[in-house]
Order: C-alpha cells, then sequence, then structure tokens
C-alpha cells in the first residue's frame, strides 16, 4: 500500500514540474495580492504589523483555493481517476496521496516565500517564526477540505464557482486561528487549535473525498 501511495505522490509531483505554469500561477498570485496590499493601505507602520499575518493568510489561502480545479479534473478527463478507484488499493489511500502532492506543489511554495513577503508589512523576527507556524499547520488543512469540494464538483460546469461556495466557509476557522496565532500575545492556543483541526481532517477528509468521487464517478 505504501507504495502505491509513493507512486502517486510521485506521479503527480511530475505532472505538476511538465505543466509548472499552472503551479506558478498560485505562486504569483499569492505574491500579487501579498504586495499589492501594503501599497493600497498605505505606509503606516502599526497598521501594516497589524494586517500583515491577515493579508498573507488571506493570499495564501486564496492561492490555495486557485489550484483546487486541477486536482482532480485531469485524472477525471483521461479516465486515471476511474481506473485509481477500481484498483485493489484502498482509494482513501491514493486519495491521501494525490492531497499530499497537492500541498507540496501550493502550500510548501507559500510557506518559503511568505518570510520575504513579511518583511514589507515590518514584522519582527518572532512573528514570522509563528506565521510559519502558522502556515505549516494550516495550508495541509486547507488543501485536505478543499479535496472535498473538488470532489464534489468534479465534471460539474462552473465548479470553480461552486468550490469557493464549499469551502470558503469551512476555511474560516483556519483562516482565523492561523492569522490570529501571529497577532496573539500566546500564540500556543492558536496553534494547538490549528494542530487539532490538522488531526481532524487527517483522519475525515481522505475518506469523505474518496466517497465524493465515487458519487461523482457514478
Amino acid at each position: 500500500m505504501m507504495t502505491a501511495f509513493l507512486g502517486i505522490i510521485r506521479r503527480d509531483l511530475l505532472l505538476a514540474m511538465r505543466n509548472r505554469a499552472d503551479v506558478l500561477s498560485s505562486v504569483f498570485f499569492f505574491i500579487i495580492v501579498a504586495a499589492l496590499a501594503p501599497l493600497g493601505l498605505g505606509p503606516e507602520p502599526a497598521m501594516l504589523r497589524t494586517i500583515g499575518p491577515g493579508m498573507l493568510w488571506i493570499a495564501a489561502l486564496l492561492s490555495s483555493m486557485l489550484a483546487l480545479n486541477r486536482l482532480f479534473a485531469q485524472d477525471h478527463a483521461d479516465g486515471t481517476l476511474e481506473q485509481m478507484l477500481l484498483s485493489p488499493e484502498p482509494a482513501t489511500l491514493l486519495v491521501a496521496g494525490k492531497i499530499l502532492a497537492h500541498w507540496l506543489t501550493t502550500g510548501i511554495p507559500l510557506i518559503i516565500l511568505s518570510p520575504l513577503l513579511a518583511l514589507q508589512f515590518g514584522l519582527p523576527a518572532e512573528q514570522v517564526i509563528v506565521l510559519l507556524a502558522s502556515l505549516a499547520l494550516g495550508t495541509p488543512i486547507l488543501s485536505l477540505i478543499g479535496a472535498i469540494g473538488a470532489a464534489l464538483t468534479l465534471g460539474v460546469r462552473g465548479g470553480g464557482v461552486l468550490i469557493a461556495l464549499l469551502v470558503l466557509p469551512l476555511y474560516v476557522p483556519v483562516l482565523i486561528f492561523g492569522a490570529g496565532a501571529a497577532v496573539a500575545p500566546d500564540p500556543q492556543s492558536h496553534l494547538f487549535l490549528l494542530g487539532g483541526l490538522l488531526a481532524g481532517a487527517v483522519a475525515l477528509a481522505p475518506w469523505a473525498t474518496a466517497a465524493a468521487l465515487r458519487i461523482a464517478l457514478e
């Protein structure tokens, strides 16, 4: 089973490397949103430090959601997804591999770029470290929850809009705890809550996504 799991991850990473434009579009969107915010809000340092973590989290959330359309669409179009669900390997494990590959190609670049973008908001080093920790815990939740929305809207016309309507309400707690961790006097409680959400999402999201894919392909 682990061979199939690692094979799915390797396959999706190779496909992402061949279609770099799709991956880079999410990264550039994150950079553009985070870079334009200080220009539109003014140069006041105190205000920028206050809103900086929230703006970076909003940019990360929207960038992650932008990449959800391609999570299952290509495999659905060429029939690979149906063969995966018919294989003897557990569908939940294969779906988990695809979600992990999605996070590696979307979440990891955002985490790496966030310290550089945090400089324009004047965030101190301690706050940047907390922001990195919150993104490391929160971005996998975005991929896990987003996978459920992508599976439910698979093959539906206007699926991108429907995904946003489905997942945005579920993203709100992640956004609140993630952005709040960087500005709270005691960030540990926010990080612990993010950790709890991540544990719950890891346990439930692959199973729910696999069930939604089976329904979509029937």
